[in-house]
């Protein structure tokens, strides 16, 4: 079976005075068959499709109990994880915890697709992370050649 297609594109949308957010039009069919929201990377937050949430979680079962470090990862990601379902309107519930992690406040919010998921990010902490990647294009190359690509 194939995968949908990718996650991508950068949208700005609201979130209510209930915290819930909606999702871009064409990614709700990716998402209908459940997710999962977490913190991510970055101090933003992260909403995984059902089956890629699955293979993450594989990959944090796979880690190496004695090494504090994987441990330290996969409680962060496990203990921030919360089952995600979308309503009727589209819009995704993030529960306070999570918003207060990614800074996000009522009003706009910048949902970004990233190839595998979708993030939620503060517009105030978007903003310069998107401002050092376009404006150090030569660094981002470089660092792109340590990862093979």
């Amino acid at each position: 079976m194939d995968r949908p297609a990718f996650l991508t594109g950068e949208y700005r949308h609201a979130l209510d005075d209930r915290g819930r957010v909606a999702v871009p039009m064409r990614f709700r069919a990716r998402l209908a068959e459940g997710a999962t929201l977490a913190r991510w990377l970055d101090g933003c937050l992260a909403v995984f499709p059902h089956e890629e949430w699955g293979d993450l979680a594989a990959k944090l079962r796979g880690l190496p109990l004695t090494n504090p470090r994987a441990r330290e990862f996969a409680r962060f990601m496990s203990s921030g994880a919360v089952d995600a379902e979308l309503d009727r309107q589209g819009r995704l519930l993030v529960p306070a915890y999570l918003r207060e992690y990614a800074g996000l406040q009522v009003g706009e919010v910048v949902v970004v697709g990233a190839l595998n998921r979708l993030e939620i990010w503060a517009p105030s902490a978007w903003q310069p992370y998107r401002s050092k990647i376009e404006d150090a294009p030569e660094e981002l190359a470089e660092h792109l050649e340590d990862l093979g690509i």
